[in-house]
């Protein structure tokens, strides 16, 4: 299965087509730490991250991990952790991942910049919740009741394609 980024307003995942907002500054092959654009490419998916304290119930065939309140991803281009999950550290620039605004109650990281990071790349790349299709800071987001959807077709050999 892939997930296919048709345009930036349009995910395409199997037979359904859902609304969806990507990166303020577009997308593009020339992404870097902070262009707030959403890298084009074919990517791998990781694992499911998701907030069970605000939500109950869903099917998936991915992995899934529990976001706890220590759980950040580095988006420090010093640290060897770059573009990983880390337990937060104040010494750490990151992006918190237990957050009160709902985007990352469901996330998937995109594996872009990911295996071998290279520093200044970009990092913290996800598919995340949205309520109003804003421009991201790089990320795909969509409606939860899409993600839902999106959930249960999807599996851990599931590719995205930024076109």
């Amino acid at each position: 299965m892939i997930i296919y980024l048709k345009n930036k307003h349009s995910l395409k995942v199997g037979d359904f087509l859902f609304d969806c907002c990507v990166g303020k500054g577009g997308v593009s092959y020339k992404k870097i730490e902070g262009d707030k654009k959403t890298p084009k490419g074919l990517y791998n998916i990781g694992e499911l991250y998701f907030r069970k304290d605000k939500i109950k119930k869903f099917l998936t065939k991915l992995k899934c991990k529990e976001i706890k309140k220590n759980m950040g991803w580095c988006d420090d281009v010093l640290n060897k952790k770059y573009n990983k999950m880390i337990k937060i550290k104040k010494n750490i620039k990151h992006e918190k991942l237990f957050r009160n605004d709902n985007k990352y109650d469901l996330l998937i990281p995109i594996k872009y910049n990911f295996n071998k990071p290279k520093k200044g790349l970009g990092s913290c790349i996800f598919i995340h919740l949205t309520q109003n299709y804003k421009p991201t800071n790089g990320c795909i987001a969509l409606k939860k009741k899409d993600f839902l959807i999106m959930l249960k077709l999807i599996n851990k050999r599931t590719k995205i394609l930024i076109n």
